[in-house]
């Protein structure tokens, strides 16, 4: 049995490996935006399902030029596992060798970082979801823009400020604009008008405990996804929620409410598509591996279905994982177990044009990157039955790409003769 799995992962590697394997027909001029129609991602004008990945340190390590073979290898690498949307850093606030010393002063050898990763995933045909500011203390976040609001008189008392105070509001929305509007200096492209950019992401994992309402999130999502739009046309945005339901829903969330509306919230005009996180091991701590796994298909399936059925919009599992530190021996199974649970999911929506577009694990890394793991990483370098796992639903996506794309061109030519 083994030797089998052995085997046909062997022979399934070598098909991966060679060129154009995860390739779609029509896909030699993939120059355009990704867009939204109903609950489908379309590229030039066909349904677009795409397996990804979440790689947060590209832009900090393509800062330093000796580094940056690791970000272009973590592209090869995943690329040759059929993986096509990475999601990554657009910030980094105060600290050391930040991208933001203070409300608009930049690090030009950051801003580079992220100028190389853009030209990088042009390269090698990955469409990125780039996130513009944390939740969390990591990289500054909205605590760090906060504290600059003090420091120049603001009397501030919360983190939760950042969502209300109108000065960090122009300090962030500065922010928005700095990105969107640079130019690269490897493609000569400015950022809002480059196709490479799938999405922009207005906060990773937005939480607000001081009003469990939701309607502090909800107003603050409403005004910045509509200044960004008014700078940017051409992207798609979403807000960086993981899923928590409001008050209305809550019995189907783990046991703590974060202040966010996933149905809400995904409503709101200039957001084009939904996101989900998933993390029971974090969040059902106590619980056994059955019991976690129960709450993972409720989940799932749940923002499949009312992504489909009451926000009528895409939805795409922007971070999951499972971490195997300080776990037993079968750490690598219940992984694998986790990953095909969320994937096959996924794949039973979009077989049927339902609204899951697609999923990114948590997290991959490049050789060489020891300092840099949690648990949670996967090493696709490594010929691991995980990696085979993640390769198997990139193909699985394609393959649907295909169909949907042979169903469409049969019709334009119908309609042409």
């Amino acid at each position: 049995m083994k030797l089998g799995f052995f085997l046909f992962s062997l022979v399934f590697y070598q098909m991966i490996l060679e060129p154009g394997i995860f390739k779609v027909e029509g896909d030699d001029h993939e120059d355009e935006f990704v867009r939204v129609r109903g609950v489908q991602l379309l590229l030039n004008g066909k349904p677009y399902y795409a397996n990804g990945y979440n790689a947060y340190w590209l832009m900090y390590m393509a800062s330093d030029p000796s580094q940056r073979n690791k970000v272009s290898s973590a592209f090869q690498v995943a690329a040759n596992h059929g993986l096509s949307i990475a999601r990554t850093w657009a910030f980094s606030d105060a600290g050391d060798n930040p991208l933001q010393y203070s409300p608009g002063s930049y690090n030009e050898d950051m801003f580079l970082g992220l100028d190389f990763v853009i030209s990088e995933a042009r390269k090698h045909g990955t469409k990125l979801v780039l996130s513009l500011v944390n939740n969390y203390d990591d990289f500054g976040g909205k605590k760090q823009y906060v504290e600059w609001a003090k420091t120049e008189g603001q009397s501030l008392h919360s983190e939760d400020d950042f969502f209300t105070n109108p000065l960090v509001k122009g300090f962030f929305k500065n922010h928005i604009k700095s990105v969107l509007t640079r130019r690269n200096n490897f493609t000569g492209v400015v950022y809002k008008d480059d196709p490479t950019i799938m999405a922009w992401e207005l906060m990773n994992e937005i939480r607000c405990p001081s009003d469990h309402s939701g309607n502090t999130v909800q107003a603050w999502i409403t005004e910045m996804a509509s200044y960004l739009k008014s700078i940017d046309g051409n992207h798609l945005l979403e807000a960086g929620l993981e899923g928590f339901y409001g008050l209305s829903k809550n019995e189907s969330n783990p046991n703590f409410q974060v202040g966010t509306d996933f149905i809400a919230n995904n409503q709101i005009p200039a957001i084009d598509f939904a996101t989900v996180h998933s993390y029971p091991d974090q969040w059902l701590p106590e619980s056994s591996n059955e019991e976690q796994t129960l709450f993972l298909v409720r989940w799932v399936n749940d923002h499949i279905q009312d992504a489909q059925i009451i926000i009528e919009k895409p939805v795409l599992f922007a971070e999951f994982g499972v971490s195997v530190r300080n776990m037993r021996s079968e750490s690598i199974t219940i992984r694998d177990e986790f990953f095909n649970l969320v994937y096959s999911s996924i794949y039973s929506s979009a077989s049927d044009g339902g609204a899951a577009t697609g999923g990114l694990f948590w997290h991959l890394l490049a050789e060489g990157m020891n300092a840099f793991k949690d648990g949670y990483e996967v090493p696709l370098d490594e010929n691991s039955s995980t990696a085979t796992l993640i390769a198997q639903e990139s193909q699985k996506l394609n393959r649907i790409r295909m169909k949907k794309f042979s169903v469409v061109n049969t019709k334009a030519k119908q309609v042409r003769n």
